[in-house]
């Protein structure tokens, strides 16, 4: 073998080397991303999701609206992306506790059943207004002390939630919104920014308020951080005085 064909040979051993060495580091780097986002989501390998869906609010009782459905592909894409599986479950027949399998549970409590008994239970700093009356406060939320009324098209919210009830539970995520758009609107910040969120948060609990802007012109798109309300969505609530509700 002349000096020729032995520096092509180990120029071709070289980048065969790198290209084996770069492959095996973009694929640490893969599986590294991928555990991460499986911890954040609760969902190993062939695991099992809730997906929990709520009805049009006034309207038949298994009707799911065209935002609501929309949320539900942003989901999906979720779990598939994690290589896990989804079940969707009526919100009325999703009777079982929850810490055994991640669930995304959609829609306000007027609208699902399963969401009031979260909020009830879970987080009893947070009341939303169900008056089927229309009236100022309808929708509106009460966290804390302070209140957010929906302005429809224009100003609504939605809280966006991860809760744990242990280390070794999986987590329960809420979409708990004014609208159906603003439900969609939270399922979507949640794929934009689910690593940002895993980073701050980590597999812990968290309980975000988010604005939904001017949705009758951007949609679900335009979504502002109004505050994490975590401690005040998990601090119950004084009960009303009979002052408070004779007024």
């Amino acid at each position: 073998m002349n000096d020729d064909v032995r520096n092509i040979v180990l120029g071709l051993v070289a980048t065969a080397i790198s290209a084996s060495l770069g492959w095996l580091a973009r694929t640490h780097l893969w599986r590294r991303k991928l555990r991460r986002k499986q911890a954040f989501f609760g969902l190993p390998d062939n695991s099992e999701t809730l997906l929990v869906v709520n009805r049009d609010a006034g309207g038949p009782e298994l009707t799911v609206t065209r935002q609501d459905v929309f949320a539900l592909l942003e989901l999906s894409a979720l779990i598939k992306d994690c290589r896990a599986h989804a079940r969707v479950v009526a919100h009325d027949a999703a009777q079982q506790g929850f810490g055994e399998r991640t669930e995304f549970c959609l829609g306000g409590p007027a609208s699902n059943r399963r969401m009031a008994a979260h909020l009830s239970s879970l987080l009893p700093g947070v009341r939303v207004n169900t008056d089927a009356e229309p009236g100022p406060d309808r929708g509106a939320f009460q966290i804390g002390g302070e209140s957010y009324r929906l302005g429809k098209g224009q100003s609504e919210y939605v809280l966006l939630a991860r809760l744990t009830m242990g280390r070794d539970a999986r987590p329960v995520f809420l979409f708990c919104g004014q609208r159906a758009i603003t439900n969609q609107a939270a399922t979507r910040y949640l794929a934009r920014h689910h690593e940002r969120l895993a980073r701050k948060y980590g597999t812990g609990s968290f309980v975000l308020l988010l604005k939904v802007v001017n949705s009758q012109a951007y949609g679900p798109d335009v979504v502002e951080l109004v505050a994490d309300v975590t401690r005040a969505a998990r601090t119950p609530l004084p009960e009303p005085t009979s002052a408070d509700t004779a007024a």
